[in-house]
């Protein structure tokens, strides 16, 4: 294995490490504040259908000969940039979305008392019920075509493949708005971890460097270009986590509740004034 097979995989595993850890904090802060107050359902609710879809996305890319085969087809003989650390990572990401999930719907069962924003906003069941209606709409043009059409120049199974990825983004690109929005009414973050930013910004960060290093081994650009899906996800999840950050650590900084990693610091104080007193 040469240096740059190595990095990539390197870069491969610590990006799946570290997006999942970060799915992590969300859910262990709510269990400490025993409450889901300060966020919505609807980042784990989209959430959690986006993932089932980069699921699939990922394992038929990387287990099914008719996709390979047509993907090699339009892509100049390659096969598809997706790693088994992609599928790891898309298993984990949806189990953990379920769970945290249902400290919303089911409060009771974590022992929280009911919060606002346990209820999905018709904008986020808008954009689940019409993922499911695209990719319906998809599927019956390729099962009505004919059996012996050329892929590479007519619907394909592969487009119905690229059709579930653009779903996963398209939840993408709104799953964050809600909370985003949320901190904005409220002038503040409290209950909505920086923890799970900060370790999707370095996700991002290395999801995108392993791309770009496995596209230049093939010596062509069509891993970035083939897989679209990959490239754009990290993209605008770093761009999101650059607003969160921006409201977390810059504009509402000052709103009086404590920030991650700050409550132990504080306790820590008020012993050594008890001490002094």
């Amino acid at each position: 294995m040469g240096f740059l097979e190595f990095l990539s995989a390197t870069f491969g595993w610590i990006y799946t490490l570290s997006w999942s850890l970060s799915f992590y904090s969300q859910p262990l802060l709510n269990i400490r504040r025993k409450s889901t107050s300060g966020t919505t359902v609807d980042y784990p609710f989209i959430n959690t259908f986006g993932f089932l879809a980069y699921l699939i996305y990922n394992q038929v890319f990387y287990s099914s000969p008719v996709i390979r085969h047509q993907y090699a087809l339009r892509n100049h003989g390659h096969t598809p940039t997706v790693a088994i650390n992609d599928i790891v990572f898309a298993a984990h990401a949806f189990i953990v979305s379920v769970v945290l999930t249902t400290q919303y719907f089911l409060p009771s069962l974590w022992g929280f008392d009911r919060a606002p924003g346990t209820r999905p906003s018709r904008f986020i069941l808008g954009v689940v019920s019409g993922s499911f209606v695209a990719v319906a709409i998809i599927i019956a043009v390729v099962a009505s075509g004919p059996a012996d059409a050329d892929p590479k120049t007519t619907w394909a199974w592969l487009d119905v493949v690229y059709t579930i990825s653009y779903v996963k983004l398209l939840i993408t690109l709104v799953k964050y708005a809600p909370q985003l929005a949320y901190n904005f009414r409220n002038r503040s973050t409290k209950g909505w971890s920086i923890g799970q930013i900060l370790l999707d910004f370095l996700g991002g960060l290395l999801s995108i460097a392993q791309l770009i290093i496995d596209s230049w081994l093939q010596g062509d650009w069509s891993g970035v270009t083939g897989n679209p899906v990959k490239f754009a996800l990290g993209n605008v999840s770093m761009l999101y986590d650059l607003f969160f950050m921006t409201q977390h650590y810059v504009l509402y900084r000052d709103d009086g509740s404590p920030k991650d990693g700050e409550r132990d610091s504080l306790l820590e104080r008020g012993e050594e004034r008890q001490r002094l007193d």
